[in-house]
């Protein structure tokens, strides 16, 4: 049997949860079309009677402006020491520039460079997105055009992952998919949820967690930085909550009752203290 650990790294909104929940073959982290949606890293665990791999996500590498975003930055380079591969994911449909090169900078040589959104790109366009990867990154020496949405080229990168990794033990019983506890990913659907509906200015300032499990009982407390925030947190008598409540809860076990609360804790993405709290 092998088994082994994969980090998959690169800037925001290239696709890496998404291809993390396309592998598993179900959702173990959440998406969105907003920079910096994943915080901390996740990890997801395929198992096959062969192989066992231990997948790291990891928050999309940025400029930072924030207190949050220089940890956000400590949390993906961490990982990428004493794994077995590490995956640079680049999108199909941007051209390659300086914050690729910077993360390519950073990860082994024999880096496996994934072309991901493939879907939304021509043949043309997506071989020429792969030469630019060969000529310009650092790190990579395989190259795989990657549709994370649809699935296309994932079994081969899942198949080329699992021959680099070593012969070893299963970490995890055979069952266990993520190692998430399920208070974080309660959260972390309410917050998904308040990304899909705020508006741009929003969703950086929005952090979210449970202060209390009694179940069916969930009280999750959403914090934003300004009063201002705390409005469109809210929506119109309560319309965008009620929205995210009932998407959230549509997603949990039967009976599940969700209370949704808003706090203005000013400017936290910037205090330590604060940050702490909230486990980054």
């Amino acid at each position: 049997m092998k088994s082994g650990f994969v980090t998959l790294v690169g800037r925001p909104n290239v696709g890496k949860s998404t291809l993390l929940n396309q592998i598993l073959g179900q959702k173990v982290t959440i998406v969105s079309d907003k920079p910096q949606t994943t915080r901390t890293q996740v990890r997801g665990v395929l198992t096959r009677p062969d192989a066992q791999v231990v997948f790291v996500d990891t928050p999309g590498i940025h400029k930072p402006r924030t207190l949050l975003g220089e940890r956000l930055n400590d949390t993906a380079t961490d990982s990428l020491g004493d794994v077995d591969v590490v995956c640079l994911l680049v999108d199909a449909t941007a051209p390659v520039g300086r914050g690729d090169q910077w993360v390519a900078e950073r990860v082994p040589a024999d880096a496996i460079v994934v072309v991901n959104k493939t879907d939304l790109a021509t043949p043309n366009a997506v071989l020429d997105q792969l030469k630019a990867a060969a000529e310009q990154l650092a790190g990579g020496d395989e190259y795989f055009p990657v549709s994370a949405r649809t699935g296309q080229g994932v079994p081969e990168l899942v198949e080329a992952i699992i021959s680099r990794l070593p012969e070893g033990p299963a970490y995890y019983p055979d069952d266990m998919v993520t190692d998430v506890p399920e208070a974080f990913w309660v959260a972390e659907l309410v917050r998904e949820q308040l990304l899909a509906v705020t508006r741009d200015e929003v969703p950086h300032s929005v952090a979210t967690r449970v202060t209390e499990w009694d179940w069916p009982r969930i009280r999750v407390e959403i914090l934003v930085e300004r009063d201002s925030q705390k409005g469109i947190v809210i929506g119109r008598k309560g319309a965008v909550l009620k929205a995210v409540g009932i998407a959230v809860r549509s997603q949990l076990p039967p009976g599940a009752y969700l209370e949704l609360f808003v706090k203005v804790d000013k400017d936290w993405q910037r205090r330590p203290k604060a940050l702490e709290r909230l486990g980054y």
